[in-house]
């Protein structure tokens, strides 16, 4: 399946992005907070995809970051929230605040948002606060998670599915490191058994 587009920029509207391949002209929907970024028409970009595939319609949307495709995903998750209600929340605050928003349990902030009412915005809260981190760089708009990026960020993931708050998971991962980096008998072992004795522990850290 689709897992990204690379082309020139043809066309850019709202929710819009127009990229020609080689000869063929994709219509891709996308965040406005995508499309602000993306190089002006004419210039080459790389947007990632996704494919909306139905009995009724086929519908490609794009991102500027992998970061942003996985936030449009985790939206998607939650009761309510289709993939237009999603585009629209994500074009109207950036990826990296509407993750702060949710940490930080900003109810009234989140209420504020075009295309999220009171009951949504608690299902929002209840289904992905402190479970969120962009994936990679967002083009300088503030804040890919650096866990996601470290070499034990399996184990942060691990923690996170077990229903650990990401946060937590973070700092409580980052705090064993610093210890278990000064044990010589932990850096002789292989990446695998390092995640797995840095998983136990900080399970029975979490746990306490």
């Amino acid at each position: 399946m689709f897992n990204s587009l690379t082309g020139i920029i043809t066309e850019k509207s709202a929710q819009k992005l127009c990229i020609d391949t080689h000869g063929i002209e994709w219509e891709v929907n996308s965040p406005d907070t995508s499309i602000q970024s993306l190089p002006p028409v004419g210039e080459t970009c790389r947007v990632y995809t996704w494919l909306q595939h139905t009995d009724a319609l086929m519908t490609l949307y794009g991102f500027a970051s992998e970061g942003e495709r996985s936030l449009f995903f985790d939206l998607l998750k939650v009761d309510g929230i289709g993939p237009k209600g999603a585009l629209k929340i994500m074009g109207a605050v950036s990826a990296p605040q509407l993750v702060k928003i949710l940490d930080d349990g900003n109810l009234d902030a989140l209420q504020k948002v075009p295309g999220v009412g009171k009951k949504t915005a608690a299902k929002m809260l209840l289904q992905l606060k402190g479970k969120l981190s962009l994936s990679d760089d967002t083009s300088g708009r503030a804040g890919a998670a650096s866990a996601a990026k470290s070499p034990y960020a399996d184990v942060i993931g691990a923690l996170v599915n077990m229903g650990y708050e990401r946060k937590n998971a973070e700092q409580t991962v980052s705090r064993l490191m610093e210890g278990l980096e000064k044990d010589g008998e932990f850096s002789a072992l292989n990446q695998s058994a390092r995640e797995d004795a840095l998983f136990r522990k900080a399970l029975v850290e979490m746990a306490q």
